[in-house]
């Protein structure tokens, strides 16, 4: 970026920074484990004015990975300094400035293990992701990887994967980026980063997952059957990990704590006193001593793998008719839903499986949104219903300003049924504006009006005309919009790196908000306290799942389907508030499904809870048969995140 270029927004107080702009190049993409090959580092002022770059190879004292992608082979880099030695030079670089990369939080994990390597403090505060930050613009690209930015904005790329050719690359998609969120009025998702300087800033080993499904409880006097859970409280004769070793080796299932679904706990002081044994006694798990234990572990008799199940395929020629449409009865294993949260045909689908023959909303054209996965060349999802008709609002993409949380949710629910998609911000993807009673008021009509966006009544939804010629698709791709309940499905085999679910809500600035994520097996039941992702463990431990924070207001689940084990039968993603706010005074959360980081949304939903509901259970995404399903849930509970985390099992402190 020349400083003839430059963007000037210091007069901006809210996008007035000074910045150092990052890329790395990496021997893997595990920053615990990996290690930095070379780095460059841009730095700029409020002015837009470049005030510094350094850029530089690095020796990483291991082999350097795919050097088919970065070009960087041991001979290159043997002559090159360690990390170590550079590091405070870096550090001047970043400190008292907001460190901007794409994908963000990639390249500040990698350098805060690096210099947690070094014993040396990341000076980083603030990040910014040119992703994140381009998820809010919705700029009419093809996608938002670097190339695909670079093209739209029109920066020119010359060595893709060079550290500093790809830094200035990102020079000219961020200013390009910062000049669009000023002319929308886009807070800038701005990512605190507090201090990471232990080494072992890790997820624990994983835990070896059991083959065998749980074939239910012990009986009393019965034989140890391969795949049931056991939990052991209190102290043992028998050390701990021998009882343990002996216990996966003949097949069963080690938990950490106790649920109904536990088939038996071993303990020597049944009345101990102890959470599990208190758990144990209110579920009427049975409970036997270690002798007793030892003795049943010499002759355990064999289950049922789950590889076998998971093979089974289940018959969906014919689906049995939907029952009535009612409040559904409460869970056994989750609190029972807010009385303001109703029921639809969708919410029971899974239970009756009519998703496969009933028209839970019309149905965009597989053609068009398989043009999203084309982009990132895998295969995309498909809708899971069966009828197509035409959608008059199949471009359109709608912010409902004003109203009550009930007339804003009622009016985005028919932005979609007519086919839109219901935004949840103002973008450079809005097409049209519907104005409630009250949105008037609203800070971003100011705006809209300099932006001319069309601006209609509430009366628009109800007798639209058919969508004009003049509507463009975003950067030529269709996005498939599922209603509350709605299913697509995966493609097979899963043979494609991560899928990314991504929730994004409005700005807001008196809570915060979690996005949590369990994986589940048969019982609806997490195997161990690993399976629950969340911020203070932000990866499972086998790495099939991590949680990515991209902004105060977006946060992803990275799901690597591949390599979850054959025992998974549901993953749940959960957004929970932290505070006495609700879903209510939020408003909708929109959630997103993408085949990669940076590929375009090959599927989306726009979700409203109640009124008074702290914890929204968003998607979930689960086999049926051989095949792989997302569904958009969209069902909110009144209580907290601790009441979701022990339905599903986890042991709460």
């Amino acid at each position: 970026m020349s400083p003839a270029a430059a963007l000037d927004v210091s007069h901006l107080p809210d996008y007035a920074y000074d910045w150092a702009l990052v890329d790395v190049e990496t021997s893997g993409l595990i920053a615990r484990r990996d290690r930095i090959l070379s780095i460059a580092v841009l730095t700029f002022g409020p002015d837009g004015a470049q005030t510094g770059e350094y850029s530089t190879l690095l020796n990483p004292g291991c082999d350097p990975g795919p050097v088919h992608v970065h070009g960087l082979t041991e001979e290159r880099l043997s002559g090159a300094p360690t990390f170590e030695q550079v590091a405070g030079r870096i550090g001047a670089l970043l400190r008292d400035r907001v460190m901007v990369a794409h994908n963000a939080q990639f390249d500040y994990d990698f350098l805060a293990h690096e210099f947690a390597r070094a014993r040396l403090h990341l000076p980083v505060t603030q990040r910014l992701c040119t992703l994140a930050l381009n998820r809010r613009v919705e700029p009419p690209s093809v996608g938002l990887s670097l190339a695909s930015l670079a093209a739209h904005y029109g920066v020119p790329q010359t060595r893709a994967h060079d550290a500093l050719d790809d830094t200035r690359v990102l020079a000219g998609i961020f200013r390009s980026s910062l000049a669009e969120a000023a002319r929308l009025d886009v807070p800038l998702p701005l990512v605190p980063c507090p201090p990471r300087q232990d080494p072992q800033f890790a997820p624990n080993p994983p835990k070896t997952p059991c083959a065998y499904r749980n074939p239910g409880r012990l009986a009393p006097g019965g034989p140890l059957v391969q795949g049931m859970k056991v939990a052991i409280t209190g102290e043992t004769a028998t050390s701990r990990a021998e009882l343990v070793a002996r216990s996966v080796a003949a097949g069963l299932n080690i938990m950490s704590s106790v649920s109904r679904h536990t088939s038996a706990l071993v303990t020597n002081d049944s009345a101990s006193g102890s959470a599990k044994a208190r758990r144990a006694i209110t579920e009427g798990v049975t409970v036997i001593d270690e002798q007793t234990f030892l003795k049943l572990l010499g002759d355990v008799r064999s289950g049922t793998s789950h590889e076998n199940q998971a093979l089974k395929k289940t018959p969906e020629a014919v689906a049995p008719a939907a029952p009535p449409v009612t409040q559904p009865a409460a869970s056994p294993v989750m609190p029972t839903p807010s009385p303001a949260a109703t029921a639809t045909v969708a919410d029971i689908a899974d239970a009756v499986e009519v998703a496969d023959v009933v028209d839970i909303a019309d149905v965009v054209d597989v053609a068009e949104v398989a043009a999203v996965a084309a982009v990132a060349d895998v295969p995309a999802p498909r809708r899971a219903e069966t009828r197509r008709s035409i959608r008059p609002f199949g471009r359109r993409r709608v912010l409902v300003l004003g109203g009550t949380h009930e007339e804003a949710s009622a009016a985005r629910v028919r932005v979609v049924e007519l086919g839109g998609a219901a935004a949840i911000n103002l973008s450079a993807s809005v097409t049209d504006v519907v104005l409630l009673p009250g949105g008037e008021h609203d800070r971003r009509m100011t705006r809209i009006t300099a932006l001319e966006l069309p601006v209609h009544a509430r009366g628009w939804l109800e007798a639209p005309a058919t969508e004009p010629g003049d509507v463009p698709a975003q950067g030529g791709t269709a996005t498939d919009v599922l209603p509350r309940g709605g299913v697509a499905d995966l493609p097979t085999p899963v043979t494609t790196g991560p899928w990314h679910v991504s929730a994004s809500w409005a700005q807001q600035t008196h809570c915060e908000i979690d996005v949590v994520t369990f994986v589940l097996d048969e019982d609806e039941q997490v195997s161990c306290d690993g399976d629950f992702v969340f911020y203070g463990a932000p990866e499972s431990p086998d790495g099939a799942l991590r949680l990515l924070c991209d902004g105060p207001t977006e946060q992803s689940v990275a799901v690597d389907l591949a390599a979850l084990p054959p025992s998974v039968r549901r993953i749940a993603i959960a957004a929970a508030i932290d505070g006495a706010a609700t879903f209510g005074d939020i408003g909708a959360v929109r959630v997103t499904l993408a085949p990669g980081i940076d590929a375009p949304a090959a599927v989306q939903a726009t979700l409203d809870a109640a009124t008074s509901e702290r914890t929204l259970l968003l998607a979930e995404i689960y086999r049926r048969g051989p095949r792989w399903r997302f569904r958009a849930v969209g069902q909110g509970y009144d209580h907290g995140l601790e009441a979701l985390v022990r339905g599903y099992g986890v042991d709460v402190e």
